[in-house]
């Protein structure tokens, strides 16, 4: 691997949707990468330069530290972390399994937490850094059949806020990309049949959801800004979306 000039940046869910293109937008950016994800041949697959791919789960404290020490051995501090893991079972509150919702609080809330853990002592200690929130206009109002994934995104932008407010002081930025439809595999993770197909109708009434690349493009910017300047939340959604 060459030496890159460039700073270190961290993505969760780095195997596909978002995750892979922001990873691919970074990379033809020049930044080095820490790829973090369960699926390790899908990222793999993206053949980046000046990469390293480690199987992780986001739920595993131990297991992201310790591939972010390799990476940093590598590529020096972690300047940007994208937390972009999560997880969306949309579903009937009244029928909804409470292990699904033990899913989204796990993978959505603490997932976030556990990255968040992982770098930001060592950016208040050197007074620099940016951690980037996968947040959710749905974190902003709720939506039907997405009762507990609007807490676990609630939960993002408030946690997100908060923190920006107490290290502020340290030159550190925390910043919400807050999506509305996206077209990724997140909705087919939901086993609720009639919830997944009232999202998907409705995003073919609207003329289709955003693109995963369109999400990327808005994080990389907020990023690349100076470090000076915090873009505190960007809510990006199709034009015909009306919520």
């Amino acid at each position: 691997m060459q030496s890159p000039s460039k700073p270190l940046v961290v993505i969760t869910g780095a195997s596909s949707g978002i995750g892979a293109a922001t990873a691919q937008a970074f990379s033809l950016a020049g930044y080095p990468l820490l790829l973090l994800a369960r699926r390790l041949p899908e990222m793999e697959a993206l053949n980046l330069p000046n990469t390293l791919c480690r199987q992780t789960d986001v739920l595993d404290r131990a297991a992201i530290k310790s591939a972010i020490a390799e990476a940093e051995s590598r590529f020096g501090p972690v300047e940007f972390l994208i937390n972009n893991a999560g997880i969306m079972l949309n579903g009937d509150p009244a029928q909804q399994s409470p292990e699904e919702w033990d899913q989204m609080i796990d993978v959505n809330l603490k997932g976030v937490m556990n990255g968040i853990h992982a770098v930001l002592p060592a950016m208040v200690a050197r007074e620099g850094g940016t951690i980037v929130n996968i947040g959710s206009i749905a974190g902003r109002k709720t939506f039907g059949a997405h009762s507990v994934y609007c807490a676990t995104k609630f939960g993002v932008h408030a946690l997100t806020e908060t923190i920006r407010e107490e290290v502020s002081q340290k030159n550190v930025r925390l910043i919400t990309i807050a999506p509305g439809m996206v077209g990724t595999d997140l909705i087919h993770h939901s086993t609720d049949e009639a919830a997944k197909a009232g999202w998907l109708d409705y995003a073919a009434k609207i003329g289709g959801a955003l693109i995963p690349e369109d999400i990327a493009a808005a994080i990389l910017y907020a990023c690349q800004a100076p470090q000076r300047v915090c873009i505190r939340e960007i809510v990006i959604c199709p034009t015909k979306q009306e919520p």
